[in-house]
């Protein structure tokens, strides 16, 4: 991994810091490396060893592999002598049945529909490609490829069934089945492809990407880089509306109302945020016994089991990111409004933190509904939804857009601010 080199030359291409808005010369990278923001940090483009070839190969394997585990069993739970098999969206419809439509709308989204789509859209556009032409409505697929990013979690979805498992192994008989086996390969598959395949390169391949002379325009134009595919406009300054000639994006010089946006989604979310802990969110009855449990209760269930993994992953996820997010967040929002100056780099490193883990809170979520669809086993177990899952899911939907909603340029501006 390298530091790529800030643009200078007029006539290189030319390509700007998604975090903190240093615009840097677009170099040839050797296979296997990738090129990093000299102010921040941040990952700029990379190239990978397998090529084109190879992402296809892996979107392709990856597309079979999530069919396979869409429509074969997922768990398998026997409970003295009575069972019940789960599939991959089979919990989708037990919160729905629950009256939880809310909770399984949600489900649905975050682990069938988006990652079905992104396959999808990166096979889409690829393939074409791979032949030497563009293909039909690229631009938006590649937008949605860009933007459904972070609300695909099959991979947080495996690591609630694994949750799951655990929890149910000392009830009952607990088999895998071979939709889950298919789940993790598929998991592993998508990652590697998305590791191999560089956006930048794609956008590049639909239309070049600028140059700095060009981004650069004429006396008085503005230089742009457009948030969705990467492109530096130059735009006249006063211009009302552009839009980005390459993906037709609009075009801003920072997130429209970022500071606003981001201040309201986190203020809801800590409003929900004691709902969520002060609620229950299932109901678990066992041969005739059992109590809501909340969030708090259930990490204390778990000790009290000796599942002490279980219960630091439980409270990990649940109850110490969320409160992070929203601290971490906080400051990064008072740092702006107030000027700080100072640790830009590493607030720009707590902001991508931030970012990624905000997804894994979801876990509780996704044990929730696995297991109502699996632990329906008559007079003997059944466990239901309780409305702190719907608070809870709140919680974790309103970070995330939080986090999306606040621009981390606007740190580096306050540094770079005369």
């Amino acid at each position: 991994m390298t530091a790529a080199t800030i643009a200078d030359d007029r006539g290189a291409r030319a390509l700007a810091c998604h975090d903190c808005g240093q615009i840097h010369r677009v170099v040839e990278l050797r296979p296997g490396s990738g090129a990093r923001c000299t102010r921040c940090g941040a990952l700029l483009y990379t190239r990978h060893r397998l090529g084109i070839d190879g992402v296809i190969a892996l979107y392709l394997t990856a597309a079979i592999l999530f069919l396979i585990a869409m429509s074969t069993k997922f768990i398998t739970l026997n409970i003295e002598g009575l069972g019940e098999t789960s599939a991959l969206w089979s919990g989708v419809t037990a919160l729905w049945r629950a009256g939880m439509p809310e909770l399984a709308v949600v489900v649905l989204f975050f682990v069938v529909l988006a990652p079905a789509v992104r396959i999808a859209c990166a096979l889409w556009v690829i393939l074409p490609l791979r032949q030497g032409y563009r293909p039909w409505l690229a631009v938006p697929l590649m937008s949605a490829l860009d933007r459904l990013r972070p609300w695909a979690m099959l991979e947080v979805y495996l690591l609630a069934a694994l949750v799951s498992y655990v929890k149910l192994r000392d009830l009952a008989q607990v088999e895998m089945g071979p939709g889950l086996w298919a789940l993790g390969a598929a998991i592993f598959t998508v990652a590697a492809a998305e590791a191999a395949l560089d956006d930048h390169e794609i956008w590049d391949r639909l239309q070049p990407q600028a140059t700095l002379a060009t981004a650069r325009g004429r006396s008085g134009d503005v230089t742009l880089d457009c948030h969705t595919c990467g492109q530096l406009v130059a735009v006249p300054s006063g211009a009302a509306h552009p839009h980005c000639p390459r993906c037709h994006g609009a075009l801003h010089r920072r997130k429209p109302d970022s500071l606003p946006r981001a201040w309201a989604l986190l203020l809801a979310a800590v409003i929900f945020y004691l709902p969520a802990n002060m609620y229950p969110v299932m109901t678990f009855v066992y041969l005739g016994g059992g109590e809501p449990q909340t969030i708090l209760q259930g990490v204390s269930f778990l000790l009290h089991e000796g599942m002490w993994p279980l219960a630091a992953l439980i409270f990990f996820a649940s109850v110490l990111i969320p409160v992070l997010k929203i601290v971490v967040l906080t400051l990064l929002l008072l740092g702006v409004q107030r000027g700080w100056v100072g640790g830009e780099r590493q607030r720009t490193q707590l902001y991508r933190l931030v970012e990624g883990v905000g997804r894994w809170s979801m876990v509780d979520v996704f044990v929730i509904a696995i297991l109502v669809a699996l632990v329906q086993v008559g007079s003997l177990a059944t466990i239901t939804p309780g409305v702190g899952a719907i608070a809870f899911c709140l919680v974790v939907i309103l970070t995330m857009l939080a986090a999306s909603a606040f621009d981390p340029r606007l740190i580096w501006d306050v540094r770079d601010a005369p």
